[in-house]
């Protein structure tokens, strides 16, 4: 595999965490430090672009902790802008058909071995890769405009007034996790496009989706879990023991 770069984007508000859930911390270090760990000991990885808040004020002291091939940039509006500085800002570094590798830094437990498989599996192909699972549950959908997601303000009465409209088929359903990897030009000039049209889509791949470009869903076979509440925090960090990955080292 050749070498890629990274841009993790790290600048989200953590509305539904309670606080910045990317400075959480998971044993000895915080979140956004222990999904960093992975890319930094990769030899493949030539640098990359964290993205954090613009004023966060714990961005100089991460900088000191980390080699010089990874630079720190000020978030945007949201994820995909926050994505689109980070690309950005590999301007003067990256070329235009070099690999870029998009992950968030919500989810810590990315391990070596679904690392390998997607870039092994991505680097052939002509448009790019992600990381996804087939979707194993049965899938319902609200009625209409019934609450979709639950917060941590939600009482037990809001919850149980969700009601079931239809079921939806999963055959072919996959969920989309990071990291997402696709050539830099092509990713750079779909994002901007994408904001140019008003559009903000939700990963990667949906912005090269609206050009028409198709990329190939390798499936995890470890737990890639996303932190969106202290429950999946402890859930995380019992990922990290079992696999013998001490946050503390």
């Amino acid at each position: 595999m050749s070498a890629y770069w990274l841009v993790m984007p790290a600048a989200g508000s953590g509305r539904r965490f309670g606080g910045p859930k990317q400075h959480a911390l998971l044993g000895g270090r915080t979140v956004v430090e222990t999904a960093l760990q992975l890319f930094v000991a990769d030899r493949r990885c030539s640098g990359g672009s964290i993205v954090l808040p613009a004023d966060d004020p714990r961005a100089e002291q991460l900088s000191a902790q980390l080699p010089t091939r990874f630079k720190f940039v000020p978030g945007g509006s949201d994820r995909a802008h926050s994505v689109y500085n980070g690309l950005v800002a590999l301007d003067s570094r990256a070329q235009p058909r070099d690999w870029v590798l998009v992950h968030d830094a919500a989810r810590p437990c990315l391990s070596a071995r679904d690392l390998d498989r997607l870039l092994e599996q991505g680097e052939s192909e002509p448009v790019g890769a992600l990381l996804a699972i087939p979707v194993p549950d049965t899938i319902k959908r609200a009625q209409a405009g019934e609450p979709q997601r639950g917060g941590p303000g939600d009482t037990a009465a809001a919850a149980a007034a969700v009601r079931c409209a239809s079921t939806v088929a999963r055959d072919g359903l996959w969920l989309a996790q990071t990291p997402q990897m696709f050539r830099y030009a092509p990713l750079r000039g779909a994002l901007k496009q994408a904001a140019a049209a008003g559009r903000v889509p939700t990963d990667e791949a949906r912005a090269m989706e609206w050009l028409g470009f198709s990329a190939r869903l390798v499936q995890a076979s470890d737990s890639n879990l996303k932190v969106t509440s202290a429950a999946d925090l402890a859930l995380a960090a019992a990922i990290l023991r079992a696999r013998g990955q001490s946050a503390c080292e």
